[in-house]
């Protein structure tokens, strides 16, 4: 096994940026049934605003040399090249701290949190396969399990015998898998945006808060009506992935849908939740590495993998949840199942992509915790 981690830099050619261009102002933009808002997915005058500023106002000169300030690396695990940023904290007390996004995400996610999370913390930020410069796929098969394989090979590379993890979404599934197998090398596992689920049994929902009944709600409607989205990448990726890969304009619309949906709900548009040039950044990545597709393909993964969605062992690492109240579905009975859950903060603001929508409280919510397990 070739064990090599090489630097990485991130450099779009120019001949990249101005086709970009060239294709928006291109666009043939698309009707709509007048009257409807969000319901049936992105306004098309919204969407335009966001494709001119994408096109005369963001600068991704500026983005990419922000995220190259920070140090980054690949490394080829399981025929797959994985792609992460590392920066060694100077405190002598720092514990590794790896950090795993969700999809539509990217390690862009987490650009407002690395400098103060490396004052206790050597953090790595990686790129999960298929998505970013972690892309294209290799092969079939990358699925949680083996995306959490790669992920603790990555430590291992990097010298690191114990470590923490946090993910949130499905970087939460992948970070509750690596638990699951390295027990012995997680000491703890942080997450936010858990999804939980009930059993069939009525019990279950005895005794639920006023709350946490809202959340079951919020997730009962999450399954009935905004599973759209999942419904394609998990049968046929490779379709969606002509037009998204072909049309800016159409990936610009398949991810701002979801960070509007999955963020505070008390925001009105996805860029008021996250930033306008943070949300651009990670689209931009998305679509300079044509990996539209190859991120779905965990979907697919998942999906047709019987392991996933079997009864599991509960985890037996400390694990420490953040829950905006607002937006996420988690409810702590239902997380006590399968984690071994030793902290459990209630925050009145966020959503999903929490590091860059609360990145104060995001980074002092995983402090809080880790100081439990060291």
């Amino acid at each position: 096994m070739n064990n090599e981690i090489s630097p990485f830099v991130i450099d779009i050619p120019q001949a990249e940026l101005d086709d970009l261009h060239h294709r928006l102002a291109r666009t043939r933009w698309s009707s709509e049934v007048p009257g409807t808002g969000w319901s049936r997915g992105v306004p098309v005058d919204h969407l335009r605003k966001l494709a001119e500023y994408w096109a005369d106002g963001f600068d991704w000169r500026e983005g990419e040399q922000r995220l190259n300030r920070h140090p980054q690396f690949t490394t080829v695990t399981d025929g797959q090249t994985i792609h992460f940023m590392h920066i060694r904290s100077e405190n002598p007390e720092a514990v590794p701290l790896l950090l795993i996004h969700d999809w539509p995400g990217s390690f862009t996610q987490f650009s407002e949190v690395v400098d103060p999370l490396a004052e206790d913390f050597h953090v790595v930020v990686t790129s999960t396969p298929g998505v970013g410069f972690s892309g294209p796929l290799s092969s079939p098969g990358w699925n949680t399990g083996r995306i959490a394989a790669a992920f603790v090979e990555v430590m291992a590379r990097l010298g690191y015998k114990r470590y923490g993890v946090q993910g949130g979404g499905g970087g939460a599934w992948i970070a509750a898998e690596m638990g699951r197998r390295q027990p012995e090398r997680v000491i703890g596992i942080h997450v936010n945006g858990l999804i939980t689920f009930p059993s069939e049994d009525p019990a279950d929902f005895a005794g639920l808060t006023e709350a946490e009944q809202g959340r079951v709600a919020r997730l009962q409607f999450f399954r009935d009506e905004m599973m759209g989205f999942n419904a394609i990448q998990s049968t046929r990726p490779h379709t969606l992935a002509h037009g998204l890969n072909d049309s800016p304009v159409g990936q610009l619309a398949w991810v701002a849908e979801k960070f509007k949906e999955w963020t505070d709900v008390e925001t009105e548009l996805p860029e008021d939740a996250v930033g306008i040039d943070n949300l651009l950044t990670n689209i931009s990545v998305y679509w300079f590495t044509g990996t539209a597709g190859s991120s779905a393909n965990l979907y697919y993964e998942s999906a047709h993998d019987p392991a996933a969605w079997s009864p599991k062992e509960r985890g037996t690492v400390p694990t420490g949840v953040a829950v905006a109240l607002s937006t996420d579905v988690a409810v702590r009975r239902f997380a006590e199942r399968e984690h071994l859950v030793t902290h459990w903060t209630e925050l009145e603001r966020g959503g999903n992509f929490l590091s860059l929508e609360q990145p104060k409280a995001f980074v002092e919510d995983v402090r809080t915790f880790f100081r439990t397990v060291r």
